[in-house]
């Protein structure tokens, strides 16, 4: 009947934040929350001074480590894509040439190389620092491009491009 219609009990989700951590973008802190609701895929959003993550419901009571991993990476992944594209660009203009390709690749051990093919390999997690210490790191492999070792010559390389470079690589 139209009254049992009524009488239907709407069942209402209500919305749990939870304060995982502090994350670091490009150098700046940003609080890490996450939000239970009822939705089928995950949404990540950036609010102010927070990265609020939102995970389906049957994700409550679970260990979500793994999955903020993969998440945070994605998030890494897609900042660094925009970017890394930006500072190669301004970096090979400074120094007139390029390497082979670049990809966007976690690294174990390093924020970015460059590889004996003359790819220069940018981890997604070089995104937690500043834009000049990112700046810095992918020059650095930019030069080894021309220079294997930190010979004189690629310090030179470096100067020139970076007349203030000494305050980049002990943070890098």
């Amino acid at each position: 009947t139209i009254m049992n219609i009524f009488k239907t009990k709407v069942k209402q989700v209500k919305t749990i934040y939870t304060k995982v951590t502090d994350i670091t973008i490009l150098g700046q802190k940003f609080e890490l929350k996450v939000t239970y609701k009822n939705v089928k895929v995950t949404e990540l959003n950036f609010e102010n001074r927070e990265v609020k993550i939102v995970l389906p419901l049957k994700f409550k009571n679970k260990d979500i480590r793994k999955i903020l991993n993969v998440i945070l990476n994605k998030m890494y992944e897609q900042i660094a894509k925009k970017e890394v594209e930006t500072i190669m660009e301004k970096i090979r203009s400074k120094l007139k040439f390029a390497p082979e390709d670049y990809k966007i690749a976690v690294i174990k051990n390093a924020m970015a190389k460059c590889n004996s093919s003359r790819e220069i390999v940018v981890n997604p997690y070089i995104m937690r620092y500043d834009r000049q210490t990112v700046e810095y790191m992918i020059l650095h492999e930019y030069c080894h491009l021309k220079y294997k070792t930190h010979s004189k010559g690629f310090w030179e390389l470096i100067r020139k491009a970076m007349p203030q470079y000494e305050r980049f690589e002990y943070a890098a």
